[in-house]
Parts: C-alpha cells; structure tokens; sequence
C-alpha cells in the first residue's frame, strides 16, 4: 500500500472538490426572496390596522346616529322639517352629525337622514329612514 493511501485510511478521494456550501449570489437571492415577503406581511398587517380602526369609527358612528333616531322616536312629537345638528360621544370619541327631517307624498310620514361625521369634517356613516306621525 502506498504512503498516500494508508495515511487516507485506505481511500483514494480522487480530485479535489471544493467544500459544499451556497455561493454568495445564492445566499444574496435567498435573502432578497425573505425580504420582499416580510415587506408584504408588514404592508398586509398595516392594511388590516387600518381596516380596525375604520370599522371601528363607523361602529362607533352608527350608535351615534341610532341613538338620535331612537330619541327621536321615543319623542311623541312628530319631527319638524329642517335640518338640526348633533353631538354624540361613544368610547370617549366626540363626533357631530347633522339630521335632516323632509316631507313626503304621505303627511303622515317623514324623511329623516342622518350624516354622521369625523373630526375632518368627513361624512363617516349616512342613514335615511321614515318616521310616521302615529
């Protein structure tokens, strides 16, 4: 046996190979693969936040204005036509609101509309219903 072979353990291992590994360009791709997923996983979790908070608002918003049409019906008045404004606090968050009572082919029965809006000005919710006199 020769010197080589015994010093090998008696394998004959050929050419050399180089070591296995990634190369840096694989390594690189894997990396911007992993990147531009966490960035559409942070863009998605940052879409559902904001989607909470909206529907949150308008939750909120839609008590305001279903309290002013369950006081306006707990009144025994039948609602004048015109519009008149409102101010409803829910969760500690003040919104106002604006209702507007129309006329309709019936004179027993009124158009009631309620806008209710954020602190921008910006109309959150609108609800129109009909309100009879009896």
């Amino acid at each position: 046996m020769s010197r080589t072979r015994a010093a090998t353990g008696g394998l004959n291992r050929g050419p050399s190979r180089p070591a296995g590994g990634f190369t840096l360009i694989e390594v690189l791709v894997a990396l911007t693969i992993v990147g531009l997923c966490l960035a559409a996983g942070m863009r998605a979790a940052g879409t559902m936040t904001n989607n909470a908070q909206r529907l949150s608002l308008n939750n909120m918003a839609q008590w305001c204005a279903e309290n002013e049409l369950t006081e306006m019906r707990l009144n025994a008045a039948f609602p004048g036509t015109g519009t008149t404004e409102f101010s409803c606090t829910q969760l500690g968050r003040t919104f106002t609101g604006k209702t507007e009572v129309a006329t309709t082919a019936n004179p027993n029965f009124r158009r009631v509309e309620l806008r209710v809006f954020n602190d921008d000005g910006q109309a959150l919710l609108s609800i129109t219903t009909v309100v009879g006199r009896y």
